[in-house]
């Protein structure tokens, strides 16, 4: 498989993970993860897995009706009716070896519903919004980085045989929070290459990732 084939089974699977938590569990084919229901928000209808992917392996395996999005991972997709909504890049790092930390943040994995729901709350300004629920946890490696005892940046792993994906990276300081996760990665998944997306991949860039090629999320308007 390339990085980008990679990158994307991971993305599809960690979609999947966070709609078996909310009762939706999604389909896969050998061409893309589909799901029926309309999935939570931020999370897509369908992801493509191979750049052969067509607009009929996608759509009539999903509610395409308004609200409908689909993540088109190798940028190959013509989705008739459906705009996109916006384009990212595929990021890749080499198997991070792991170093000491140089910040005040302590990292933790995090491990229980209440302490998700801190998570979640420092991810989203304050909100606590549900979308995060405690099923999460059973497939995929949820990390918080606390100063003083509160929570200030945050990441999710989703460890795979070949790769760990990174996503839902956030913090009042990127440039720690990449590193953090990255160290993070590095000692609870070792010898393994990080993957990702980011829409605009600068700080990634930054800490070592490079990115891999495009992708686009269409919307059915």
């Amino acid at each position: 498989m390339t990085i980008i084939a990679l990158a994307a089974r991971d993305n599809a699977e960690w979609c999947d993970t966070m709609c078996r938590a909310h009762g939706l569990p999604g389909t896969f084919t050998e061409r893309a993860w589909t799901n029926p229901a309309r999935t939570p928000p931020f999370y897509p209808d369908a992801v493509t897995l191979s750049p052969d992917a067509t607009a009929a392996d996608v759509l009539g395996r999903i509610d395409a009706g308004p609200g409908a999005s689909v993540k088109d991972s190798f940028a190959t997709l013509d989705l008739p009716g459906f705009d996109v909504l916006f384009e990212a890049q595929w990021i890749h790092h080499p198997a991070p070896a792991s170093t000491p930390a140089t910040t005040a943040i302590t990292w933790e994995v995090v491990g229980d519903a209440a302490t998700l729901r801190d998570w979640e709350q420092a991810s989203f300004a304050g909100e606590t919004t549900g979308l995060f629920l405690p099923g999460v946890l059973d497939g995929a490696t949820v990390l918080c980085g606390r100063l003083r005892g509160d929570i200030v940046c945050g990441s999710v792993l989703t460890p795979r045989e070949h790769v760990v994906g990174v996503s839902n990276v956030y913090g009042t300081d990127m440039g720690s929070t990449w590193a953090g996760t990255i160290t993070m990665a590095a000692r609870l998944f070792p010898g393994r290459p990080l993957v990702g997306y980011e829409t605009d991949p600068a700080d990634a860039v930054k800490h070592g990732f490079t990115t891999a090629g495009p992708l686009r999320v269409w919307l059915k308007r």
